[in-house]
């Protein structure tokens, strides 16, 4: 598929993978009107390019674990996938918890793998500096760095727009991202061997889904203010869940909760490809960590603490190493079950995307191909009329182009062709 395909059939997540394969004068990142970003081809992509595009867009391929790693897994379940161990626990260190999202044990793995030498960097995620309401992509080669990253970013982000420079370095280095990001570079991994070579762990939290721009927009518009006058926009952290801060800078400053930033569930305006993610448990990361609430969930502030899924003998020696280091506290061991309980929804995802998909598939529309992700046997889990109530669902919403976006422009170019044709 051409990128407009890929993108105005709902399956692109905004990783930049492709722009980075393209080179910066063919391909464009954009922020859309619709507040998602998107690629944009400045010039026709050779065949060889599309091509290469079509193997590592996690829209359009999607694999598991190797089934070597599957079959050799100490513990397996067949929707949370292989792991060799199972964890509550949370960051060491005090500022680290309290800053960080959950338990922070992102971060304190990041800032371990740093001081202790076995990266030169980590490659994540952080608010812009210029424009706090937006994330971008970051190199962090110190603790300090990492820190100033914490906590979670629910809008767009394209960590990967420019891999192949990072690749281009020639040192170590660690992924922190969501799992259509792992995803990706794991599939480039089959096409260039340097990122096995050079990307010593590949880390990742479990993803309720990447929301548009347009939902931090709406959060604005309730306190009157403009994306140009903000000092902060902060998410959650700083507590778990913590509270949604926004300083304007003029010194007025706002605060929501969790429970009401996200109350409604109709106005999330999560991703399409979100709706038919097959992974956003991480099986592709050597940890992947989750939210973890024991007293209540988000609707109250809890003990900071992560479900921790060390998925990779890899990730069992790094866990291992920073738990002896004090960077890392355990609280006691987890089960699939308990993680089950915790992160109730993922279970329900996993389960529905089989159907989904079949459905997108009937009513015409190109899907991933997935494999090794155990999706059938997910789905088995399910009674037949709640399966047909999923196809039928995603067919029917497919077919009138509610799975689909519009083709991709910069809201500058949009603004300005309507600023033409006297609309604004």
């Amino acid at each position: 598929m051409s990128l407009s395909e890929i993108v105005e059939n709902g399956l692109c997540i905004g990783c930049g993978l492709c722009r980075s394969l393209a080179g910066p004068g063919a391909v464009e990142m954009v922020m859309t009107p619709e507040g998602r970003e998107r690629p944009v081809a400045r010039q026709a992509l050779d065949k060889s390019t599309l091509i290469q595009i079509n193997a590592v867009c996690p829209g359009t391929r999607i694999a598991g674990p190797p089934q070597a790693q599957i079959s050799e897994a100490a513990l397996t379940d067949p929707v949370w996938g292989p792991a060799e161990r199972l964890v509550l626990g949370c960051a060491g260190d005090s500022t680290v918890r309290f800053i960080g999202s959950g338990g922070g044990v992102l971060t304190a793995l990041g800032q371990f793998l740093l001081t202790s030498g076995r990266v030169k960097f980590i490659l994540h995620v952080a608010a812009s500096r210029s424009a706090p309401m937006r994330s971008e992509r970051r190199l962090s080669f110190d603790a300090a760095s990492v820190l100033e990253g914490a906590g979670s970013r629910y809008g767009p982000a394209a960590p990967l727009l420019d891999f192949s420079e990072i690749l281009d370095r020639g040192e170590p280095f660690a992924l922190i991202a969501k799992p259509c990001d792992v995803t990706a570079v794991r599939n480039l991994a089959r096409l260039d061997p340097r990122v096995d070579e050079q990307m010593r762990y590949a880390l990742a939290f479990v993803c309720g889904g990447a929301s548009d721009l347009s939902k931090s927009e709406q959060v604005l518009q309730r306190f009157g203010l403009r994306e140009d006058e903000l000092a902060l926009f902060r998410y959650r952290g700083y507590g778990n869940p913590g509270l949604n801060r926004i300083e304007a800078k003029d010194g007025r400053a706002f605060e929501l909760s969790y429970r009401q930033l996200w109350e409604d569930e109709d106005k999330w305006m999560i991703q399409p490809r979100c709706k038919i993610c097959p992974d956003a448990i991480g099986q592709l990361a050597d940890i992947a960590v989750s939210d973890a609430w024991l007293n209540g969930g988000p609707a109250v502030e809890d003990e900071p603490l992560n479900g921790i899924i060390i998925r990779t003998r890899r990730g069992v020696e790094l866990f291992d190493a920073a738990v002896a280091a004090g960077a890392l506290a355990i609280k006691r061991e987890t089960s699939f079950a308990e993680l089950g309980e915790l992160q109730s929804h993922q279970v329900r995802k996993r389960r529905a995307v089989w159907a989904r998909l079949k459905g997108i598939e009937i009513a015409g529309k190109p899907v991933p191909v997935v494999t090794d992700l155990a999706l059938e046997d997910c789905a088995r889990q399910n009674a037949l009329a709640d399966n047909l109530t999923e196809g039928r669902g995603a067919r029917d919403r497919a077919r009138r182009g509610r799975l689909g976006e519009p083709p991709a422009v910069s809201r500058d170019d949009a603004g300005a062709a309507m600023l033409k044709e006297g609309f604004l």
